[in-house]
């Protein structure tokens, strides 16, 4: 997973619960129908066995692809199960520990809301990526939007590559292609029909 200097790339996130007898084909349709730098495996379940179960069969149709897999949060299952890496949530707090661990290879990615001093910690501490987010608007009202303010003055100041994650849609995309290197997109196909399609149109966006 590498930054590049033309169009943002996409870094894909799977649902927070999903059947494995369907979304790795799922997964391939979206894989083989545009490029993708990275997935993330993104259960909602602590379960380590169900994590297991789903990264076995997901590292299929991502090392078949040469694309590479993340795990959300486990940093201890990243080795055991061969992964390539792993998405830190809580900030910068884990990004030392993690890299100690992990090593120099492994990717380690921290998702640190929209502080952009968290961003900064955590890039300086080790961190591959930082992930921004909601970059869209939501109606929860918990969680602060990442402003576009936030990726431009990002994009200008750290060479830490940035992804812009969560409430995406393409209006948004569009506005903040010329400022993030990765867009972080899921629900945002996975609850179409088909998602591979809708996935090729935020690509598009993301191209200009």
């Amino acid at each position: 997973m590498s930054d590049q200097d033309d169009a943002p790339q996409i870094y894909l996130v799977t649902p927070p619960e999903f059947e494995l007898s369907e979304f790795p084909d799922r997964l391939a349709a979206c894989l083989d129908a545009t490029p993708v730098a990275c997935v993330r495996l993104g259960l909602a379940t602590r379960d380590e066995d169900r994590i297991s179960r789903a990264a076995d069969a997901l590292r299929e149709v991502t090392i078949a692809r040469d694309v590479a897999l993340v795990v959300d949060s486990h940093a201890r299952l990243v080795t055991r199960l061969g992964l390539d890496g792993v998405h830190l949530t809580d900030g910068a707090r884990s990004v030392r520990a993690t890299r100690k661990d992990l090593g120099d290879d492994a990717i380690v990615g921290a998702f640190c809301g929209n502080s952009r001093h968290d961003g900064m910690t955590a890039g300086e501490l080790g961190a591959d990526y930082v992930s921004f987010g909601p970059a869209g608007a939501t109606d929860l009202g918990t969680t602060p939007q990442a402003e576009a303010e936030l990726f431009e003055w990002w994009s200008m100041m750290i060479e830490v590559p940035v992804v812009a994650e969560g409430a995406l849609d393409l209006d948004v995309v569009r506005r903040l292609a010329p400022h993030a290197d990765f867009f972080g997109i899921g629900e945002e196909i996975w609850r179409e029909a088909d998602a591979a399609e809708t996935l090729r149109r935020y690509a598009s966006a993301m191209a200009g």
